[in-house]
């Protein structure tokens, strides 16, 4: 069978946290809300927890200023059209589509992303480092889940988190809810982790993640999960290694930065047909 020729596409995942890749390298593509929630759906679509454009960051009108224009930038929307700051995990998935793809040549490279510049280190097994950035503590909070109260740390990481040690068993949690925040503290909603700590310098987390719902994993998530778990220990920096539903990352937490350690893998591509994008174009 052939399609029409619409726009190009790899799927991929991080740790099963998975993404719709779209290359749009003369910024061209008009990429709606209704294209996102589509191409996200399991059903009418091709089913992802968010699409990742990528595109020069000249092309993107909101793109921090500190962003060169010739930076490739991840243009990342969550599963429901909204846009995204950051996505560890999506990071992952795009540096490895621009070597693959030849957009770079080189293991080290920049990526723009809405929350700045993230240094990405490629590795030969397909997976890679990223410079997430310093994670900024703003608060405590809690959440509130099937009647128990999280307590956890209001952490950014270019987008919220609130991240809860917990002894609580998390194969019992029901993250098809989203748990109850504090919108004052949190405006603009939030990622919620239950972390339970599961041996020396290693946690288990699960996530609801705003504009998505559970997911198999979160980069930014995994990130927040080390800082909190370390806070709980009365560090401050250190290595946490973190399982999630969808497999395992490495977290390391220095004074000035944080490293997120994981694989990511391509698992094909092709074309969506034409006629397919202009009819969910309008929803």
């Amino acid at each position: 069978m052939r399609f029409s020729e619409g726009p190009e596409f790899t799927k991929g995942h991080g740790t099963q946290n998975d993404f719709i890749v779209l290359p749009d390298p003369d910024g061209e593509l008009k990429l709606t809300d209704s294209h996102v929630r589509a191409l996200c759906d399991r059903q009418r679509g091709l089913g992802a927890d968010g699409v990742l454009r990528v595109v020069p960051a000249g092309a993107v009108p909101d793109a921090p200023g500190d962003v060169a224009p010739d930076v490739w930038f991840m243009d990342y929307r969550n599963a429901d059209g909204s846009l995204a700051e950051m996505c560890g995990n999506g990071v992952r998935v795009f540096a490895r589509y621009l070597v693959e793809s030849g957009l770079v040549a080189q293991p080290e490279f920049p990526v723009g992303t809405r929350a700045g510049i993230r240094s990405v280190r490629t590795h030969p097994d397909g997976g890679s480092t990223v410079d997430m950035g310093a994670a900024r503590i703003f608060g405590d909070s809690a959440a509130t889940h099937g009647g128990r109260e999280f307590a956890g740390v209001a952490v950014d990481l270019g987008n919220p988190h609130l991240a809860c040690v917990t002894d609580a068993d998390l194969d019992a949690l029901d993250l098809a809810e989203a748990p109850e925040h504090d919108g004052g503290l949190f405006p603009n909603g939030v990622n919620v982790e239950f972390v339970r700590p599961a041996g020396p310098q290693r946690v288990r987390m699960r996530v609801h993640e705003r504009g998505v719902g559970e997911t198999r994993s979160c980069g930014t998530g995994t990130v927040a999960a080390a800082v909190a778990a370390l806070r709980a220990d009365g560090e401050s920096t250190g290595r946490r290694v973190v399982d999630i539903p969808g497999g395992t990352v490495q977290v390391d937490v220095t004074e000035t930065t944080t490293l997120l350690t994981g694989p990511a893998v391509l698992v094909g591509g092709g074309r969506l047909d034409a006629g397919w994008w202009r009819q969910v174009e309008g929803g």
